[in-house]
């Protein structure tokens, strides 16, 4: 069968649409921690992803690790490091120099990003046929933004820099990652994810000393429990089974289909937005909404077997 063929790509789908629930509970993440520190934030929900990746590949670790070269260690390093580690130091300086709704505009172009350079690769669906769901996504970020960025304080060049830094970084991480999964027929997609999960806790090691050696902000043993608690859980949910969700629709999608699909990361972040804020969308927000879904939709059509093959 092939491998874009018509069960695949609504398996792919469900997958990518699944991996967005749940990454977007990260955004969630600093309302129910205030008080604590980005970098933080950031170290402790990797060591965690780090802990239960490893916890969870003990039983066939010494199978997978007889399987893997240096070559693909080194993968997952540079994968790790460009997808984690680095996304996270260029965000984090992007929202404290720019704000939140340049950096967001920003981040929110990679479903148009990771498309455009799959659409570079052999057999791609034309770039022609995913315009309109690119015009289509990108009119709906506008959406979502323009509110913020009307009124709020102008970015700063630099800030704009590490905004366009983290952009790069998780295209790069999106596309080298989905071109190794089809390299690594021996290995499932939910191990990658999880040997990504022991890299990346092995890297945020190197976020743990600034983050709770030296900072100044103290906190009571019940906070730092709760605080581990949270940690804890976006690393099981958001990380460990919404990167293997990623990973397997990673494996069954092109990426001029699979970067679309990032958009309902945006889509589920502001449903949980507006759950915990207790209020209805605006119309502006319900507009971005339908427009982002009718780009996935307007993506899938143009993905369509028969429509592929007749090329």
């Amino acid at each position: 069968m092939h491998r874009f063929a018509s069960q695949n790509i609504l398996l792919g789908v469900g997958a990518g649409v699944l991996a967005g629930a749940f990454w977007g509970l990260v955004f969630l993440t600093p309302e129910l921690t205030r008080g604590f520190l980005p970098i933080q934030l950031s170290a402790g929900r990797y060591l965690a992803y780090g802990a239960i990746a490893a916890a969870l590949l003990a039983p066939s670790w010494r199978r997978v690790i007889a399987i893997l070269s240096w070559k693909e260690w080194r993968a997952l390093c540079w994968l790790s490091f460009t997808g984690n580690i680095i996304y996270y130091v260029f965000l984090a300086n992007a929202v404290r120099l720019g704000g939140v709704a340049m950096t967001s505009l920003v981040i929110g172009m990679l479903p148009v990003t990771v498309t455009l350079v799959g659409s570079r690769d052999h057999g791609a669906v034309p770039l022609a046929r995913l315009l309109p769901s690119l015009v289509l996504s990108a009119a709906g970020l506008v959406c979502i933004s323009w509110p913020a960025l009307s009124s709020g304080p102008k970015a700063s060049f630099v800030g704009l820099l590490c905004a366009i830094g983290s952009l790069v970084s998780w295209t790069t991480y999106a596309v080298g990652n989905s071109r190794w999964l089809d390299r690594l027929s021996h290995v499932t997609a939910h191990e990658w994810s999880l040997l990504t999960g022991v890299v990346t806790g092995a890297q945020a090691l190197l976020l743990a000393v600034p983050a709770f050696l030296l900072t100044s902000i103290a906190h009571t043993s019940s906070e730092w429990l709760y605080f581990a608690g949270v940690m804890s859980a976006v690393a099981l949910f958001c990380s460990v089974i919404g990167n293997a969700l990623w990973n397997r629709a990673s494996r069954l999608l092109p990426l001029t289909m699979s970067g679309q699909l990032i958009v309902f990361e945006t889509l589920f972040a502001l449903l949980y937005g507006f759950l915990w804020e207790a209020r209805w969308p605006t119309a502006l927000e319900t507009l971005a909404m339908v427009l982002l879904v009718a780009g996935v939709l307007s993506c899938a059509s143009a993905h369509r077997p028969s429509e592929v093959h007749a090329e």
